[in-house]
């Protein structure tokens, strides 16, 4: 007998054995045939049951994904299909869905949250796809697929393109994505193969991948073209190359001609598409004989479907409106919605449209409120709600490349844009915030938009203009005095860099806990108050005047550059490094006794490694990770070689920083640099482990849950259920995963958890209760004071003490002791100076070889790793 799950299969999914040892995927040097990948579908289809069960999928361009997403089609599951790298949507959407089945897939394995046996659902038979409009996570309203609607439009795409079980497409955008799962439905309809990757085409590795396997085609989004610029793909050679599609928003019609031509001359074809989400991705395409002479158009309807004009009062041109196979069911805004059927016959798309003489259609505006920015259509209405409800009076509008947003009054723009970015599902570049005393209205009364889009044109520019005006006002930003200095020439000084743009930010020009000391205080005296996050912040986001946090209900609070104060804050971890390494020096040389501040100072370096370390990706977060390492290491190895030279305290292995893994058990002169050792092997291990793609990934969406893991690891070696013969290194993984999980605290629930483990573990760990005491002391304000006020007077001692903390360290092994027995206090004082002296010597050193290399050759890579993965 047939069931109902037999007849709700979508035919390409359920087909796949047909085309038997073909390639069906090659990932990660591996190919799965159509055969295995059948057989692997087909096991978990039948895991996933008999009965019909709503199931939610976090997808990722990995085989499991796609097993899933298959496993779900072939056994007729309709299926909510997600973003991986976006958990705050996934969580969203489950609470507000209630799906039957989680499935997520990390590190090869796939897993699956059964949360129940069966279903709450009333699903209905036509139901096979749920999917965010125009990939826009931001809402819980999801287009409504069938079986059909995913058959037709693969059917229609494979016609189009010619595709054919030679084909190899090389992947370049999500899953989750309408446009990038339209390219792994077309080809696995037909046999064809996907070269499946997460590598962005401004990766070389990429192209090396895609003349390897002889890929035949990649798909692109307008912002994909931009780096296809960059990278010279004009200039490549690629002879396998077959097509390029490219969807996603409005192309120039300068780019389209431009590539149409060098597709032409090189042998390969540009097809330019239109579609939504709601059309299951494609209404029509622009045949490529025809993309040089009319670049602008987005051409005819694809195969089995057709467009008519809609009249719209008062304008000359009509609404364009699509019919066939391949248009939604309907939308479903609630679970109760997923019983409803066909709700829709036809897409009114709320595009503009006109159609020419040579009978393409060609897009001249929005009906509505929308705009459609790298790809995701977003809703100006829900931009404007979201930050009213929040208490900001806002407006917003878009260009075909970035969300303008005016709101009235200052505020945190940076918060403000996170929280767009998080609310809609837009990356945080293509966010602008204006602060505006005022919002431009018309005579009557109504926000006037036009001049809220002046005022970013104005501001990008190529040739000076001149502010918007309405009425006899000027419609301008806020302004924001920031006296003789400007934040660019701090970070150029302070990073050793020319040609700093205003898209940069201290992170991205690869900036660290050694130069964030004298980078900060020199930024709080310029700006007369520094944001804790002012080191995610870029260059116009500081030079424009975003003000500091502040806690709520309590006003902000400005001053002028050239007013005088008493005391001045200064970022807590720099005070720590400053008094800490006082105290070290001191107890060492038996000036005073205070111990425990060592240890403070691993927390501190998990606290900035958490902080300047993880923004990026890949193989450029990697470089810049083992650069910080270096500019610990080098000066270390330098200096522990000539104490060598001079002394008999140290040994070889000292030398290349190996004592801990060489060196004798027994605590002698040679355990002297333990501490710098530590450093080193936490932060290299720290690099490695997430330089492996599924410990990132999982880094990137459990942030405050992965240090806490690592914590938890740290805690056997803590409480000696895994014994180590390392005696100075056991507490080091520990306490750096706790100042990493300090770092990423954001909340006060968070914070209090922190807290807690802080005051819990550090007890029993030493016998002496004032060390302990020390170690508690620090780590807490590091949670709970992000600054603290500092005279004025020993603001530069401490920020030169914190900057040469570790020369001090270093140096001081050698300096001390002829003159401990003389004076303590004089050892002291003269250990700091030699310690000074000796980083400015190396400040010098790095500073002279910086401008021996490449002009920001480092920097320029690190903006890449900043690229959207699914963008590029």
């Amino acid at each position: 007998m047939t069931t109902q799950l037999e007849l709700a299969r979508v035919p390409f999914a359920a087909d796949l054995s047909s085309y038997g040892n073909r390639p069906a995927i090659i990932a990660d040097g591996h190919t799965v045939t159509y055969r295995e990948l059948a057989r692997r579908v087909g096991e978990l289809a039948r895991q996933l049951g008999t009965e019909r069960r709503l199931i939610a999928l976090a997808a990722s361009n990995e085989v499991e994904s796609l097993v899933a997403y298959l496993a779900a089609l072939v056994a007729g599951h309709p299926l909510i299909l997600l973003p991986e790298d976006k958990p705050a949507a996934l969580e969203s959407l489950v609470a507000a869905y209630d799906p039957d089945v989680v499935i997520r897939s990390a590190g090869g394995l796939i897993s699956l949250d059964e949360r129940r046996p069966g279903s709450d659902h009333e699903l209905h038979p036509d139901l096979a796809l749920l999917l965010s409009t125009s990939g826009s996570t931001g809402s819980p309203k999801l287009v409504r697929l069938s079986h059909t609607n995913l058959q037709a439009n693969a059917e229609s795409i494979a016609t189009y393109l010619g595709i054919t079980a030679e084909d190899r497409a090389a992947t370049t955008l999500p899953t989750s994505y309408c446009y990038g799962l339209s390219v792994i439905n077309s080809h696995f309809l037909c046999g064809a193969t996907l070269v499946l990757t997460g590598l962005s085409v401004v990766d070389p590795c990429f192209w090396d991948l895609f003349r390897r396997e002889r890929a035949t085609s990649f798909a692109a989004v307008p912002y994909t073209f931009e780096l296809l610029e960059r990278i010279g793909f004009a200039a490549m050679d690629l002879p396998s190359l077959r097509y390029i599609t490219q969807a996603g928003g409005r192309l120039g019609p300068a780019q389209v001609h431009r590539y149409a031509e060098i597709g032409r001359r090189q042998g390969w074809d540009l097809f330019v598409m239109y579609g939504q989400t709601e059309a299951t991705a494609r209404m029509a395409y622009l045949p490529p004989d025809l993309a040089t002479d009319y670049p602008g158009t987005i051409g005819v309807p694809v195969p089995g479907g057709a467009f008519r004009l809609e009249p719209v009062d008062g304008l000359s041109d009509g609404e364009l409106v699509y019919t066939g196979p391949n248009v939604m069911l309907g939308y479903a805004q609630t679970p109760e919605d997923l019983a409803l059927g066909r709700s829709v016959t036809e897409l009114r798309t709320g595009d503009l449209a006109r159609k020419n003489e040579a009978g393409l259609y060609e897009l001249v505006g929005r009906r509505s409120r929308f705009v459609k920015i790298v790809g995701l259509r977003v809703d100006l209405g829900q931009v404007e709600q979201l930050l009213a409800d929040i208490g900001v009076t806002a407006a917003g509008t878009g260009t075909d490349d970035r969300l303008v947003v005016a709101v009235e009054g200052t505020h945190d723009n940076r918060l403000l844009a996170k929280v767009l970015a998080q609310g809609i599902g837009l990356p945080r570049a293509a966010i602008e915030v204006f602060p505006l005393h005022e919002l431009p209205r018309l005579g009557t009364g109504k926000i006037n938009y036009p001049a809220i889009a002046a005022l970013a044109a104005a501001k990008h520019s190529a040739t000076p203009q001149p502010t918007p005006r309405l009425g006899g006002s000027q419609v301008a930003p806020i302004p924001h005095k920031t006296g003789t200095e400007s934040v660019r020439r701090i970070f150029e000084d302070g990073l050793d860099l020319t040609d700093i743009s205003e898209d940069d930010s201290f992170v991205s020009l690869g900036g660290d806990s050694l130069s964030f000391v004298a980078v900060s205080v020199r930024l709080e005296q310029l700006l007369g108050h520094l944001p804790r996050d002012w080191h995610l912040r870029t260059v116009r986001e500081l030079e424009t005047g975003d003000p500091a946090p502040q806690a709520q209900g309590q006003p902000a609070t400005h001053r002028h550059p050239g007013e005088k104060r008493s005391f001045s804050p200064m970022d807590t971890s720099v005070i720590l490094r400053a008094v800490g390494i006082i105290l070290i020096v001191g107890t060492h040389i038996g000036l005073l006794e205070w111990q425990g501040m060592a240890h403070v100072l691993i927390a501190a370096a998990g606290f900035n490694f958490a902080r300047f370390q993880l923004t990026g990706r890949g193989l450029p977060r990697l470089r810049r990770q083992l650069t910080s390492v270096a500019r610990i290491a080098v000066p270390s190895m330098v200096f522990i070689a000539f104490a060598y030279l001079v002394t008999d305290r140290y040994s070889l292995a000292n030398i290349v920083l190996l004592n801990a893994i060489l060196g004798p058990e027994q605590v002698t002169t040679e355990w002297h640099f333990w501490f710098i050792e530590v450093i080193v092997y936490i932060l290299l291990a720290m690099s490695v482990l997430l330089a492996i793609p599924w410990i990132s990934r999982a880094e990137r969406r459990f942030p405050f849950l992965y240090p806490l893991v690592l914590f938890g690891v740290g805690l056997l070696t803590r409480y000696e259920v895994v014994e180590l013969d390392l005696p100075h290194t056991l507490p080091a993984l520990w306490l750096f995963a706790l100042g990493w999980a300090v770092a990423r605290s954001r909340d006060l629930p968070q914070r209090i958890l922190v807290s807690a483990l802080t005051v819990i573990t550090i007890p029993g760990f030493f016998d002496d209760p004032n060390r302990e005491f020390t170690m508690m002391a620090g780590t807490l304000l590091l949670i709970w004071l992000p600054t603290l006020p500092v005279p004025r007077a020993v603001s530069k001692p401490t920020v030169l003490l914190a900057s040469a903390s570790m020369h001090i360290y270093l140096v001081h092994w050698i300096v001390y002791p002829p003159l401990v027995g003389t004076s303590p206090a004089l050892a002291t004082v003269a250990s700091l100076i030699a310690g000074l002296a000796y980083w400015t010597l190396c400040t010098k050193v790095a500073h002279a070889g910086g401008r021996l290399r490449a002009p920001n050759t480092d920097r320029a890579t690190a903006q890449s790793s900043e690229v959207d993965r699914w963008d590029a």
